[in-house]
């Protein structure tokens, strides 16, 4: 289990997520999508926002991000109480080592606000261009926690595992966060969430509660751990408006462009999952009037017993006027009833 010292009852935390993609028939550049990015970081840390979360995957035309850390380190430096995190970065495809060297300047850079989603990745042309072998990431993943844990930890460690092998190694700096950043594990199945509970960390559950979230709370509660405890969080879309025929015909097409692509990597992977199954923790898009957002996600917390959210800040055709008035609107209308 788990050094990290759990939160007293957490509270409620509500976010934005990036993936940082242009629609193919934007006029936007990349630069643009960054910039565009940073400057709503900017702004959710003003309105009081929790956290910005990325998602990190490889290859895609649209730009989907690959790499969260050049992001983080600039959201960063402009922002100053937000708190930043993955949802998820992909553990097998980076050497332990490096990142945690990179989190640790990152918690510097933020003043210990860093915090890693972690899952296992499993589209496989990813992982043939990084020359990892699919069949390995278990392994590489449980080995990677231990090593970034050992890494933030006080004074020089040496690791003898199946993939990596350390000796005398003191990653310097240490980071702010004693112990390092919080750490998240993303459960696709039961295999992910008794490993969440394992290592201690906290949830990020898509699937069936069943299989992605009793599991975990479970074996925390037989660990003599009170799972409530600890935080669980997970992305999904909240539009406000006062006019949903007008809108949602906009929000409907963004965001079956920006689900569309996981079909594809569903499409392509060995692994079996609940995704589109109707019995999963719902993360379809929530629309509607202040209150019927607010009404939706006050159930939605409750039944799942969810501690952090993140909206999608900048779905890909969406323009980024109408979603900071959709932020704006969240900060003043939703989310202090949430908490």
């Amino acid at each position: 289990m788990s050094s990290e010292k759990p939160p007293e009852r957490p509270t409620f935390r509500f976010g934005v997520m990036y993936d940082c993609r242009r629609h193919p028939a934007s006029e936007l550049s990349m630069t643009d999508v960054y910039q565009q990015t940073l400057e709503q970081a900017v702004l959710a840390d003003q309105l009081g926002f929790d956290h910005v979360w990325f998602t990190e995957h490889h290859f895609c035309e649209d730009g989907y991000l690959p790499a969260f850390q050049p992001l983080a380190g600039a959201i960063a430096g402009l922002t100053s109480r937000i708190r930043i995190s993955t949802d998820i970065a992909l553990l097998p495809l980076y050497h332990p080592i490096r990142l945690a060297e990179e989190l640790a300047v990152l918690d510097h850079l933020s003043d210990g606000r860093m915090e890693l989603g972690i899952g296992m990745g499993y589209v496989p042309a990813e992982f043939a261009a990084f020359g990892v072998p699919l069949r390995n990431r278990v392994s590489m993943t449980e080995e990677a926690i231990d090593i970034l844990r050992l890494a933030w930890a006080d004074g020089p460690f040496s690791y003898q595992g199946k993939r990596y092998r350390l000796d005398g190694v003191d990653v310097h700096p240490k980071p702010v966060q004693p112990g390092g950043p919080p750490l998240w594990i993303a459960a696709m199945s039961e295999a992910g969430a008794r490993r969440a509970a394992r290592f201690g960390t906290n949830l990020l559950p898509q699937g069936r509660r069943d299989e992605v979230l009793d599991p975990w709370r479970e074996l925390l509660t037989k660990a003599g751990e009170d799972p409530t405890r600890r935080r669980v969080g997970i992305i999904r879309s909240v539009y406000v408006t006062d006019d949903t025929e007008r809108d949602w015909p906009i929000i409907r097409a963004a965001e079956r462009y920006r689900m569309g692509i996981y079909d594809t990597f569903m499409a392509e992977t060995p692994d079996t999952y609940a995704w589109g199954d109707r019995t999963a923790i719902p993360q379809g898009v929530i629309v509607g009037t202040a209150e019927e957002c607010t009404t939706e996600l006050e159930s939605f917390i409750a039944t799942f017993g969810i501690t952090d959210i993140a909206t999608s800040g900048l779905p890909p055709g969406i323009d980024v006027e109408w979603t900071n008035r959709n932020l704006e609107r969240l900060a003043s209308d939703v989310v202090p009833h949430l908490r």
